[in-house]
């Protein structure tokens, strides 16, 4: 078996996660959080659209992690993001963070918007 260091360009992994916060860059952020390559923030919520819709056209794919379980998010949201040409992908907040991780290594345009768990 071969291991691969991977290596961040420009970018700042999801160090890690626990019961109602995330780390990112060694910074801690309580709460739910929106992260991309130009930065990391708090997050509203399913109810919060609006920095997810300003994504659009900067990132490919948004992953929104829906806490320690998978759970569908509200359809009225999906729609929104989808009819903005956002790419969705939802699943839980662990699966959300290492998937953001690997792409964001990659070099891909990806944000992820995480419940914690």
């Amino acid at each position: 078996m071969q291991l691969n260091e991977i290596r961040y360009e420009d970018a700042t992994p999801i160090d890690g996660y626990g019961p109602g916060f995330f780390r990112i860059g060694g910074q801690v952020v309580q709460g739910a959080m929106l992260t991309q390559l130009t930065g990391t923030g708090t997050w509203g919520g399913f109810d919060d659209a609006e920095p997810l819709l300003a994504l659009a056209g900067e990132v490919d794919v948004l992953f929104i992690g829906t806490g320690a379980e998978i759970a569908h998010i509200p359809a009225k949201l999906r729609e929104t993001l989808e009819t903005a040409g956002l790419g969705v992908e939802v699943m839980n907040s662990p699966a959300a963070c290492r998937t953001y991780n690997i792409l964001l290594s990659e070099g891909r345009r990806v944000a992820a918007a995480l419940i914690p768990v």
